[in-house]
């Protein structure tokens, strides 16, 4: 069994952040360990509030899971801030696991931010040198590149910009596209890739940064290549749109485990 520890924010509905990650790295075949950067107070109407953990207790984490566990990847979803972007930064330094998916979580659905304002630059400078490959939607691709992203060629541009930045590899999401919501773009030093995909009519899509992400790295884990694994995660969250749950009288979560239906 191959394990993948994921570092993340909590979400208390459990449609995104670890509880989200715990599914989808089940659900496509790896086992999930976790780190917990912080707490968070939602359900789908929004975030209410969000707490970081002490960094201690996130290092403390981070060496129990390490110590004991032989980690095929790691994926970082929310870290909240500078400090805890650094400390997580020279853990991965420090125990070098062989790859690092970096999910890079700014603000949520609704619009609360979970990502300080003054951490992106910190987040591109300490992470995604680190980043086998980094997994940002348009607004966050915009954030760490200055771009202003409206076509897939803007989203490519985005993706190289995060490759010199340091990333073996960039995912620029879709979903905000113009005329192309359900395309891709994965950017490598020297290849570009288009995943063109089925734009589903759903508002229950809760979670989907951070499914899309963990289904990648469990497939990464299993021994994948990056084209293959990008693929076969964007096939998976699709169906998961597809499934959304209708749950709370907001937007509701994916369906992590669409497989298991009989309809």
């Amino acid at each position: 069994m191959r394990v993948v520890c994921s570092i993340a924010g909590s979400d208390s509905s459990a449609g995104a952040g670890i509880q989200a990650d715990l599914k989808s790295i089940t659900a496509n075949g790896a086992y999930a360990a976790t780190v917990i950067t912080a707490v968070t107070a939602q359900n789908t109407l929004g975030v209410q509030g969000a707490w970081p953990l002490p960094l201690e207790s996130v290092a403390e984490q981070i060496a129990s899971v390490f110590d004991d566990l032989d980690i095929a990847g790691v994926k970082t979803g929310m870290l909240g801030g500078s400090d805890m972007i650094e400390l997580v930064a020279r853990e991965l330094e420090h125990r070098r696991p062989p790859f690092v998916v970096v999910d890079p979580v700014m603000i949520s659905k609704t619009g609360f931010a979970l990502l300080a304002e003054d951490a992106a630059s910190t987040l591109r400078d300490r992470l995604l040198p680190l980043a086998t490959l980094v997994t940002p939607n348009v607004h966050e691709a915009e954030a760490l590149t200055e771009l202003s992203i409206k076509t897939v060629d803007d989203a490519q541009q985005a993706g190289e910009l995060l490759v010199e930045a340091g990333a073996s590899a960039a995912l620029v999401k879709g979903g905000h596209l113009e005329g192309a919501p359900a395309t891709d773009v994965l950017v490598t030093r020297d290849s570009i890739e288009i995943f063109e995909g089925e734009w589903i009519d759903q508002r229950h899509t809760h979670g989907t940064g951070c499914t899309y992400a963990s289904a990648i790295a469990a497939r990464l884990a299993l021994g994948e290549e990056l084209t293959t694994a990008v693929a076969r995660a964007k096939d998976y969250v699709t169906e998961a749109i597809r499934g959304g749950i209708e749950i709370g009288g907001g937007v509701g979560p994916t369906d992590h485990f669409w497989m298991t239906r009989d309809d």
